[in-house]
């Protein structure tokens, strides 16, 4: 099993996206909010909508705690996705199945980085939307790379406001997480981050 099959496949539109490039200055300046940003938000949590390529919605809750610290919970808790800071799990407790790949090589690791150090892992991508940034992250050592959405909002951590995601795995296969009810830097408990052994079923 993939990462993007068991993370479900999944198409993210980034209406945004335009042709021209972004001016240096102005790429700069949206890069150093993505820093602070980072620098600012140690936990997160919300809810969130997966939609995959045929149209079929998953809803859950999230929660985040830097670094590479997260907890994506599916409807009523039969399937979990968990980084524990190491490894990520993909748990599904309803044909108890377990599925783990290091965090660092996939797509999610820099979106969970507690680092706001970006050279060399993150671009700005070109917008005809001013209100909105779209960032490219990908580490060298990862499969994949994630687009980044966010909201500008004077209020927000950095002035970004996390709007949703896509990770791109290295077949180009994507996986869309919109999120909403967004709440920064409120506590998370590390069991957050654990989890029971799914049983195999017979």
């Amino acid at each position: 099993m993939s990462f993007s099959s068991s993370f479900a496949r999944a198409t993210f539109a980034v209406a945004v996206i335009a042709a021209a490039a972004p001016a240096p200055a102005a790429e700069s300046a949206d890069l150093a909010k993505l820093a602070a940003h980072i620098s600012a938000v140690q936990t997160m949590t919300a809810n969130f909508v997966q939609t995959d390529q045929r149209g079929r919605a998953a809803a859950g809750k999230i929660q985040m705690k830097r670094p590479g610290r997260v907890r994506f919970e599916y409807g009523s808790g039969d399937l979990l996705l968990v980084a524990n800071g190491k490894t990520l799990s993909y748990l599904d407790y309803q044909v108890g199945q377990k599925s783990s790949w290091p965090l660092s090589r996939t797509p999610l690791g820099v979106l969970l980085s507690g680092s706001p150090n970006l050279r060399g892992r993150a671009q700005v991508v070109p917008g005809n939307d001013p209100r909105v940034v779209v960032i490219k992250a990908r580490d060298p050592a990862q499969y994949g790379s994630l687009l980044l959405a966010f909201v500008r909002s004077p209020s927000a951590p950095g002035g970004l406001q996390l709007h949703g995601w896509t990770a791109i795995d290295a077949q180009n296969k994507r996986t869309t997480v919109r999120l909403s009810n967004v709440r920064y830097n409120v506590a998370v408990p590390d069991s957050a981050f654990t989890y029971a052994e799914p049983k195999k079923r017979r």
